[in-house]
C-alpha cells in the first residue's frame, strides 16, 4: 500500500473502519499466538502428566520476560515512530526504527546468556520442585536460551510494522510462528523425541517458529523499505538524545509492566505450589484459558496505539479520544461474553487440557472464580496502552505498579494467608476493580494536562470522517 494510503488510515478514514482495519489481523495474530502457547500445554497435557505441565507453566514466566525486552523496544520505538510520523519527521523516524531493532537484539541475547548462567537457580525461585525442575530445563534452553532473540526480535519487528500501518503482515507474521509451532509440537513430542522428552519437543517446536517467523520479518522489511520508515539494519544509527529518551521513557514502562505481570505469575505460582503440584498444574490451564477474551482485548489495544499515537501528535484530538471510545467499547463487548461462556464451560474448558480429574475439577473452580476479573483486566491495560499512545511514560508506569506491586501482590499474600488456594484465584477481581477507580482518576488528570483549553468539554464520539 502506499505510503499516502497509510497517511489516509490515520488522518480521514472513518473510526470504526480504520480501527477495525488495525485491530482485526491484530486480534488474530493474538489469538493464533495464544492457541500456539496453549497449544504446548494442550500437548503436555496429553501425557496426562501434571508435572510436566506445572513446568512448562513456570518456564512460560521466563518466556514472557524475554517479551518483556520486546515490549521495551517494540512499545518505546513504535510508539515513538509513530509520533515523528505524524509530525511528518520521517528521516528521524527511519533512523529511530533501525536504532530501535539493533539495541532489541543485543539486549536479547544478553538475557539468553543470563538464563543459560543462572537456570537452576531462576527456576527455583520460579517455584520448580525435584518433580519439575528436570522438564523445566528442557523447556528453558530452547524457548529462552537458544530462542531468545528471535522471540525478542519477533515483537519489536512487528510493532513496528503496526506502528507504521502494516498491521496485516504483522499480523501474519506472529500468525505464521503460531501455525508453524502448532505443526511441529507432535512431531517432536511424540515422533521424533523419546518419552519423557515431550516437553523437550514442545520447546524445540517454539524455538524453530520463532527463528521462521524471524525470517519472514526480516523479508516484510526488505519489501516495504521503499514505501516506509523501515528497513533492515547495516550499522547502530545515530538518533537524537530526544527520541532515545522517548523510546525508554514509554518503552521501560511497557517493559516493567510485563514483567510486574510475571511478577504476580512468579508469586501465583509459588503460592499455588505450596498448596501442591496439581494445585499449581491447575492454575498454570486456567492461566491459559483465560487469556483468550485477554488478547483479542490486546489486539484491539494494539491496533488502538498507532491510531492515537499519530492524531495525539497531529493535534486531532478530537479524533484520538473517538479511537479510544470505540476501542474501549468494543474491548468491554468481548469480556463480558467471556464471563458467561467461562462460568458455563468452564469444566469442559479445562478438561480439554488434560485427563485428571482432581486437576479438573481444580481449574473449574479456580476459572469460575477468576472469570468475573476479565472486564476489569481489559479496563487496566486498555488504559495503560492509551498512556503509551499519547507519550505518558510515567503514568503508563504508574498504573503498571499501582495494579502488580501495590495491589494485586498484596491482596495475594492477605488472601492466601485468609482463604488458601481460594483466596489466590480471587485476588485478581478485587485488584483489578481497585485499580480501575484508580486509572479513570489519573486518566481524567491526563486529559486536562495534554488537552488545549476546550477540548475538555467535548464528548469523545465516533466519527465518519475525521
Amino acid at each position: 500500500m502506499a505510503a499516502s494510503a497509510k497517511t489516509e488510515l490515520f488522518e480521514t478514514v472513518a473510526v470504526p473502519r480504520a480501527l477495525t482495519r488495525m485491530a482485526i489481523p491484530t486480534i488474530i495474530s493474538q489469538l493464533i499466538t495464544l492457541v500456539y502457547n496453549m497449544a504446548d500445554t494442550w500437548f503436555i497435557g496429553r501425557t496426562n502428566n501434571p508435572y510436566m505441565v506445572a513446568a512448562s507453566s513456570l518456564v512460560l514466566t521466563v518466556f514472557l520476560m524475554a517479551g518483556a525486552l520486546g515490549n521495551l523496544f517494540g512499545v518505546g520505538g513504535g510508539t515513538l515512530v509513530v509520533r515523528l510520523l505524524g509530525r511528518k519527521e520521517e528521516e528521524e523516524a527511519r533512523r529511530a526504527a533501525s536504532w530501535t531493532l539493533v539495541i532489541a537484539c543485543v539486549c536479547a541475547l544478553v538475557f539468553s546468556l543470563a538464563c543459560l548462567v543462572f537456570m537452576d537457580p531462576l527456576l527455583r525461585l520460579l517455584g520448580a520442585s525435584d518433580n519439575t525442575i528436570g522438564y523445566a530445563r528442557q523447556y528453558l534452553i530452547f524457548v529462552v536460551v537458544i530462542g531468545g532473540i528471535a522471540n525478542v526480535a519477533n515483537t519489536t519487528m512487528s510493532f513496528m510494522l503496526r506502528n507504521a500501518g502494516y498491521s496485516r503482515e504483522a499480523a501474519f507474521g506472529l500468525s505464521l510462528g503460531g501455525v508453524v509451532n502448532i505443526a511441529l509440537d507432535p512431531l517432536f513430542m511424540f515422533v521424533i523425541l523419546p518419552d519423557g522428552y515431550q516437553v523437550m519437543g514442545a520447546g524445540i517446536a517454539t524455538m524453530l517458529s520463532n527463528v521462521i517467523s524471524m525470517a519472514y520479518f526480516l523479508l516484510m522489511y526488505r519489501r516495504v523499505r521503499k514505501d516506509s520508515v523501515l528497513e533492515i539494519p547495516r550499522r547502530v544509527e545515530k538518533i537524537r538524545p530526544e527520541s532515545r529518551r522517548n523510546i525508554f521513557s514509554i518503552g521501560v514502562p511497557a517493559a516493567l509492566s510485563v514483567f510486574l505481570f510475571d511478577l504476580t505469575n512468579i508469586v501465583i505460582n509459588r503460592l499455588s505450589a505450596s498448596h501442591g503440584d496439581l494445585q499449581l498444574a491447575a492454575i498454570g490451564i486456567v492461566q491459559k484459558v483465560e487469556r483468550f477474551p485477554l488478547n483479542i482485548g490486546i489486539g484491539i489495544c494494539l491496533g488502538m496505539i498507532p491510531l492515537i499515537g499519530y492524531n495525539y501528535a497531529a493535534g486531532n484530538y478530537r479524533r484520538m479520544r473517538a479511537f479510544f471510545t470505540a476501542a474501549r467499547l468494543g474491548g468491554l463487548a468481548v469480556a463480558a461474553l467471556s464471563v458467561v461462556m467461562y462460568y458455563l464451560f468452564a469444566n469442559r474448558l479445562i478438561a480439554a487440557f488434560i485427563d485428571n480429574e482432581e486437576t479438573v475439577r481444580l481449574g473449574t473452580d479456580f476459572l469460575r472464580a477468576r472469570c468475573f476479573a476479565t472486564p476489569f483486566m481489559f479496563l487496566s491495560f486498555n488504559m495503560v496502552n492509551f498512556m503509551q499512545a499519547v507519550n505518558r511514560g510515567r503514568e503508563s508506569f504508574y498504573l503498571a505498579a499501582i495494579r502488580q506491586i501495590g495491589l494485586n501482590i498484596p491482596i495475594l499474600f492477605v488472601l492466601n494467608a485468609l482463604l488458601g488456594m481460594t483466596g489466590i484465584v480471587w485476588t485478581q477481581l478485587v485488584a483489578d476493580i481497585l485499580n480501575v477507580i484508580i486509572s479513570y482518576i489519573i486518566y481524567g488528570r491526563v486529559l486536562r494536562a495534554i488537552l488545549p483549553a476546550g477540548e475538555m468539554g467535548d464528548r469523545a464520539r465516533t466519527e465518519t470522517g475525521r
